[in-house]
């Protein structure tokens, strides 16, 4: 089977946990109106710091508690979604209360792994624009860092542990099952990619007949509908993304798979090649 048919298959498996529980989506269109709202209201102080001359130290700071709070966001609508996407696997019906149930919980763990995860993202800024040699310090970090915390988010809502124990964790269970195999777990990555690929094809062409047309209302019309494109892909592919992750820790942990997600497909979604 090649790596496409692979991927293809792993998205239309998470899609059918998406298809039995619809309502799963909100929790990342939560996530990104917070993160937006966030995002404005950092703005406004980064602003006047920098029209005042900027204060390095301070605005470090304001980078910091930025990122702690987008972490803080982020986990707890990943928790969340993991939450409720695991009861389903396990055969139950999950509402979005019980996954906001499952995710206020372990809001003191979630809030720790924000800490760290904003201490990392320090870590990371201190390398940008640093030169060659930083920037692939800084990708071999970035890397590193995401491939750690793959499971992080399924490993803080099942298990009881501490937010470091969690990140442990979460590294182990890749590297005792098949984390030497990672690569082709951007599977569902190169899917999406392929679909906003297409979007942006669609809606080009659409630019460019409107304007041999002289038409605006086609220019804008093909904008609109291409933004509109991106934000549904990307809002479906962040659920998918919480969906697959539950099901590989329910693998990895648990040794359990569900009727969605059979075994195989797990483990060579995580296989490169053909």
């Amino acid at each position: 089977m090649s790596t496409f048919s692979r991927s293809w298959n792993l998205v239309k498996a998470a899609w059918s946990v998406l298809r039995d529980d619809k309502e799963l989506v909100v929790f990342p269109i939560v996530s990104a109106i917070a993160l937006i709202l966030v995002t404005l209201a950092f703005a406004v102080p980064e602003f006047l710091l920098y029209s005042a001359g900027g204060n390095e130290g301070l605005g470090y700071g304001l980078l910091f508690l930025f990122y702690l709070v987008q972490y803080t966001i982020i986990t707890f609508a990943n928790s969340a979604l993991v939450g409720a996407a695991l009861i389903r696997l396990r055969g139950g019906n999950p509402t979005l209360g019980d996954g906001l149930q499952i995710a206020s919980s372990r809001m003191g763990t979630i809030v720790g792994y924000a800490l760290i995860a904003a201490t990392v993202g320090m870590i990371l800024q201190a390398f940008s624009k640093r030169g060659v040699l930083a920037d692939i310090v800084r990708s071999v970090i970035g890397t590193a860092w995401n491939l750690a915390t793959y499971l992080v988010v399924p490993v803080l809502v099942v298990e009881n542990v501490g937010p470091l124990q969690a990140v442990k964790r979460s590294a182990s269970l890749l590297r005792r099952t098949w984390g030497e195999q990672i690569v082709g777990g951007a599977g569902m990555g190169l899917v999406f990619f392929l679909l906003f690929l297409l979007a942006t094809v669609i809606a080009g062409a659409g630019v460019f007949l409107g304007i041999a047309s002289d038409s605006v209302a086609l220019i804008v019309g093909s904008v609109v509908a291409g933004v509109l494109a991106y934000v549904v892909l990307a809002l479906i592919s962040s659920t998918l993304g919480g969906i697959y992750s539950a099901a590989v820790y329910r693998y990895a942990a648990e040794g359990e798979t569900s009727r969605q997600f059979a075994p195989e497909l797990i483990r060579n979604a995580f296989r490169a090649g053909g």
